[in-house]
């Protein structure tokens, strides 16, 4: 199948779905597929090889911030548009990709829902434009629903299949500006009824969108993200000397719920069981978590154990795998109902067991792979008593490890995914009316 995949950058944080697209497609050429990763808004940061290298970047964020906020870019000269999609000036930007104004998103958000409504419909046309230039494509990909807005095009123009994977936008949405967010769920919702077939990471994700957006069950499928093993070596890691380690991966924010392990690290370390318990937090950390991050050191600089905890943010992929697996534990308790947490598997291809909430997907991925146990959500004590638990038993803690590492090897391989993907492809592709031959004269 001749298959391109819609991804936005994200600017310079690392992003899991940015991630997951570009292993995806890398799979997918692996399988003999022909796939192109076409970047959208910002190049993507990512720390293994960009699939999406030599490919332009459409709707180029200072094109489409600049046509939000004034009819006179719409309308451009084609020299001043290209000049502002110029490869380094977006590089140059995405370095303030996350100072973004909240009343600017949500009516940018709105605005690139309504796709050739929107102010941004030259940019559609451009990209549109550019698939002409190819071979037809049997199926267009959308990384997420908030891409909606260019289905109706797509299929109108290019007589192609849309597929639209769910990956996490509800927690987004909500989080939008109240004067936005009812309008911009009501325009997802409306726009998504034009797309093809619906993938969700997780049955859990998959359900609460569907109900959200008005969606048939049979028009969403469920296939789980995986991650590319290359670097995860199998077995488990050496044994370590020194007290337990227990450890974070994912961004340093509060929405990933580092603020509530830490204060779970706190009460273990207070109660005396594990004395020697160190604590290490890594993942990316953008300007505006800084603050936040530094927060967070005061307060343990405060109980007298800020020695006893490492911050190692940014790091590339194989100072990723190798924090991993110097762990003996991993918790990203995250306070929302995630779609998938790319984390958790991560940490079991490194061998390292979790402890996640009761929430979101994360009971539907521990029961999958025997990887780990689950807790109260929103509960430091409740956190803190299933770390202690599980680190005071260490025979059982890599047994845990062991088998949800055996788990993702099998199941949770990008090859794995990118399989199932091309299967639900194949049947969103056949269910669609074939399209119209012209008629001979």
């Amino acid at each position: 199948m001749n298959i391109v995949q819609l991804t936005p950058g994200a600017g310079g944080m690392y992003c899991g779905n940015c991630f997951r697209d570009n292993a995806l497609v890398a799979a997918l050429r692996q399988l003999g597929h022909p796939a192109v990763l076409v970047p959208l808004y910002l190049p993507l940061r990512l720390d293994e090889p960009d699939q999406s290298a030599g490919t332009p970047v459409f709707f180029g964020g200072v094109n489409v911030y600049l046509e939000q906020k004034a009819a006179f870019f719409r309308s451009a000269p084609r020299w001043l548009h290209d000049l502002l999609s110029a490869p380094a000036l977006l590089d140059w930007t995405a370095r303030f990709a996350a100072k973004t104004r909240p009343e600017d998103v949500g009516e940018l958000a709105l605005s690139m829902l309504r796709g050739e409504q929107g102010h941004q419909a030259r940019e559609l046309q451009d990209l549109i434009a550019w698939l002409k230039s190819r071979p037809r494509p049997d199926v267009v990909c959308l990384s997420n629903a908030m891409l909606v807005g260019v289905v109706r095009q797509l299929k109108l123009e290019l007589g192609t299949t849309v597929v639209c994977t769910l990956q996490g936008e509800e927690a987004y949405l909500d989080s939008l500006p109240e004067a936005w967010r009812g309008e911009v769920w009501r325009t997802l919702a409306e726009r998504a009824q034009e797309a093809d077939l619906f993938i969700a990471p997780s049955r859990f994700f998959g359900d609460r969108m569907a109900a959200r957006l008005g969606l048939l069950p049979e028009r969403v499928r469920v296939v789980f993200n995986g991650i590319n093993l290359a670097g995860y070596p199998p077995g488990p890691s050496p044994r370590k000397t020194g007290g337990p380690v227990l450890g974070f991966f994912t961004r340093m924010c509060r929405e990933k719920g580092l603020d509530t392990l830490v204060e779970a690290f706190i009460l273990v370390r207070q109660r005396g069981r594990l004395p020697g318990l160190r604590l290490r937090v890594g993942g990316g950390c953008g300007p505006g978590d800084e603050p936040f991050v530094a927060a967070l050191r005061d307060q343990l600089r405060a109980r007298g154990l800020l020695g006893d905890v490492d911050f190692c943010p940014n790091l590339d992929r194989a100072g990723k795998i190798a924090f991993l697996r110097s762990l003996d534990a991993f918790s990203a308790p995250a306070l929302y109902g995630e779609a998938f947490g790319l984390y958790v598997i991560e940490a079991l291809a490194a061998g390292v067991p979790v402890v996640q909430p009761r929430h979101g997907a994360f009971p539907e991925l521990l029961e999958a792979t025997g990887g780990g146990r689950l807790c109260e959500p929103g509960s430091p004590e409740a956190l803190a008593d299933a770390l202690e638990t599980l680190l005071l038993d260490p025979a059982r803690c890599r047994a845990i490890g062991a088998a949800g590492q055996a788990a993702v090897r099998a199941n949770f391989s990008a090859e794995a995914m990118a399989s199932r993907m091309i299967q639900c492809f194949q049947e969103a592709v056949g269910a669609r009316p074939a399209p119209a031959r012209p008629v001979a004269a």
